[in-house]
């Protein structure tokens, strides 16, 4: 078996959906899981929607994704150039080539000439195809002679290459995913191959460069299936082998209906977009799940199970496990609803797995935002503590606070629920027997709970209103662990400072 070969080939005319993400994810996982070949090439044949950042972004998001490249515009290869705009010479030399079969044909029709006839169709209440029914009564070169279209050339009438679709035939067509289904060619329109400008469209581009670099797979979304008939009569009228395919399914909406869009995103709050953006020209923008803080592994674990499920079923998997456990036959046919909430807890999991100190530059970012000075030993050791509260790094903060501020209020529901008519001489004695503590966790605990014993009291009436003073709430890990964190001076002074309020 010849190598596997794949590629993710976007085009630069906005920014990389998730959808595409996904897509790029699975032609990864299918050629490591083969030891094949994953490449990025960009089709940029529409220059008129160029968006010109649209490329770097693409490099960037693949890169944070962890979905290392083998050829591509940025690192060459045996196939170079990868840009649609620097391969004109070669799509000439397969023009040429496809001009001499019976497939493809000159068309001088202007843009008003099919505009004229589209209206006349919907006036008779038909839709206006150009195909077979009616190519031979146009102006091109299958109904003018041969001294016509010479004189259109020699004249630089603009004309259109396009592809004679052979009618009447079930063309059987085969999908990896989808399995077997066949077509009336007959229902298909002769698709322009090359513009006005020489360019080729996207569909002869597409074919040529899958030839021309071996291709041995396209993975592509199920948008492009309508289209995978044109291209298996294209490889067979240039008498090329054709790759196999597979049409991924759509990525729907939350609520399971239509297909996920930037608009979901900014209604409800979400990303749908690796990497944030903003287009100063057009004046718009949208997060990103890097900036939202989500890790790259939690988001590309979220990704591969929209449409794709392993053999075990579970849930958490790495990259490598991924590639060992994919298969394209096991991708689901049926679209896969987006679950912003499962998003979220898939990186509360990898939060969970990760060390604090791979958490920590994330974390002390914000603290910087705060004017925290930072401590990476103390640091590390509230990451620690609070991860497996948070499904972010930036929420340690949201949860954890106190360890560097102490309460100016308490959490009124708490207060009420702790402060009795005993609690300031509850607070006044725990302080007295703590004065004297040397604050590590241990002697904390052993002291406070001997205080507890000594005293007579419950528990609750010494560990509660000790929490409210160092917290302001009824909440956070061991108190120990809290006092011997942020200290034995500044401990003591919020005992003091609820003591007062009482």
């Amino acid at each position: 078996m010849s190598e596997i070969r794949v590629r993710f080939a976007p085009s630069p005319t906005g920014y990389l959906h998730i959808g595409g993400v996904r897509t790029a994810l699975y032609n990864y996982l299918f050629a490591k899981k083969n030891k094949g070949k994953f490449i990025l090439r960009i089709e940029d044949t529409d220059q008129n929607r160029y968006v010109e950042d649209a490329e770097k972004y693409i490099s960037e998001s693949l890169k944070w994704c962890g979905l290392e490249l083998d050829e591509s515009p940025e690192k060459g290869g045996p196939y170079a150039p990868y840009k649609q705009s620097e391969r004109k010479d070669i799509y000439k030399k397969y023009i040429e080539e496809i001009l001499k079969t019976d497939f493809a044909y000159l068309a001088f029709d202007t843009p008003e000439e099919l505009e004229k006839l589209r209206k006349e169709y919907e006036e008779q209440g038909k839709v206006f195809s150009y195909n077979h029914e009616v190519r031979n009564q146009l102006n091109n070169s299958l109904s003018l002679s041969p001294d016509e279209v010479q004189k259109k050339l020699n004249e630089g009438v603009p004309y259109v290459i396009r592809f004679k679709i052979p009618p009447h035939r079930t063309l059987v067509l085969k999908d990896i995913i989808r399995g077997n289904f066949s077509i009336d060619t007959s229902i298909l329109d002769d698709k322009v191959l090359v513009k006005t400008d020489g360019m080729p469209t996207y569909h002869f581009a597409n074919i040529v460069d899958d030839h021309t670099m071996e291709i041995t797979h396209v993975i592509r979304g199920e948008e492009w299936l309508p289209s995978l008939a044109l291209h298996v009569l294209l490889y067979e009228a240039l008498g090329w082998k054709s790759p196999e395919f597979a049409h991924l399914p759509l990525i729907l909406k939350p609520e399971g209906k239509g297909k996920l869009s930037k608009r979901d995103g900014d209604k409800y709050g979400f990303p749908v977009f690796p990497l944030a953006w903003k287009n100063e020209k057009e004046g718009t923008s949208s997060i990103g799940y890097r900036e939202e803080g989500y890790l790259p592994e939690a988001f590309i674990n979220m990704l591969a199970l929209l449409g794709w499920s392993p053999s075990n079923d579970k849930e958490i998997l790495s990259l490598n496990e991924m590639i060992q456990e994919f298969e394209l036959e096991k991708v689901h046919k049926a679209g896969a609803r987006f679950n912003p909430d499962k998003a979220k807890w898939f990186n509360h999991e990898y939060i969970i797995k990760s060390k604090a100190s791979d958490l920590l530059p994330e974390f002390q970012k914000i603290l910087k935002e705060k004017g925290i000075k930072t401590e990476d030993t103390k640091d590390i050791r509230i990451i620690e503590l609070l991860k497996e509260r948070v499904n972010f790094a930036k929420e340690i903060w949201e949860v954890g606070s106190f360890f560097w501020i102490a309460p100016s209020s308490y959490q009124e529901k708490s207060y009420k629920k702790v402060i009795k008519d005993d609690t300031k001489a509850i607070l006044t004695q725990l302080i007295s027997n703590l004065e004297s503590v040397s604050f590590t966790e241990k002697e904390l605990h052993d002291k406070i709970h001997e205080f507890v014993e000594n005293s007579g009291l419950g528990f609750g009436k010494v560990m509660q209103p000790l929490r409210l003073a160092l917290v302001g709430d009824l909440k956070g890990p061991d108190i120990p662990v809290i006092m011997e964190i942020i200290g034995k001076t500044e401990s003591l002074q919020r005992l003091k400072n609820l003591e007062s309020k009482i």
